[in-house]
């Protein structure tokens, strides 16, 4: 390395830590609150963002919540979430879980670290539930908890990033 390129390298922008949080909810859970409630709990999809983004709010840190039924947007909202500088995501993949490799390929794209979601039990279910293709690249899996699986992993996202 040249003199000249040491003497710049200072004047090189560090990228910024971002304290911003994206929760990516798949296919159906539009549908929550009234898709077997028996299986998936009583919470609509606004109720549980509401309560995300005013839990991140009151720690500081922006919650942005993001859901479709469409794989390619979803590709598309996580490759979006490293442009943004976002620091931490959390995602319940929902039947992507089983069969999207292009999700879990833009989630290890884009580095940005991330936490498995699932409302219901995946391991209690129909055998081909129980391996997802994002357990083995996620920092860990909440499954089972209803609803609360996301607060927890959202709670863990938050004191991560303040940890920064």
């Amino acid at each position: 390395m040249s003199a000249k390129m040491r003497l710049s390298a200072p004047k090189m922008k560090k990228s910024p830590k971002t304290k911003s949080v994206l929760v990516l909810h798949g296919p159906n859970l539009n549908l929550l609150g009234t898709r077997e409630p028996h299986l998936y709990g009583k919470d609509t999809l606004a109720e549980i963002n509401r309560r995300l983004e005013a839990r991140g709010k009151a720690a500081g840190i922006s919650v942005a919540c993001f859901q479709s039924n469409h794989e390619g947007d979803l590709v598309d909202r996580i490759q979006q979430a490293k442009r943004e500088g976002v620091g931490f995501i959390v995602v319940n993949p929902a039947s992507y879980s089983y069969s999207s490799v292009a999700m879990r390929d833009a989630l290890t794209a884009v580095r940005i670290p991330f936490i498995e979601v699932h409302l219901s039990n995946i391991h209690a279910r129909e055998p081909w539930r129980a391996h997802t293709h994002f357990t083995a690249v996620a920092v860990g899996s909440v499954l089972g908890l209803g609803s609360q699986g996301y607060d927890l992993a959202l709670e863990y996202a938050l004191r991560r990033l303040k940890a920064r």
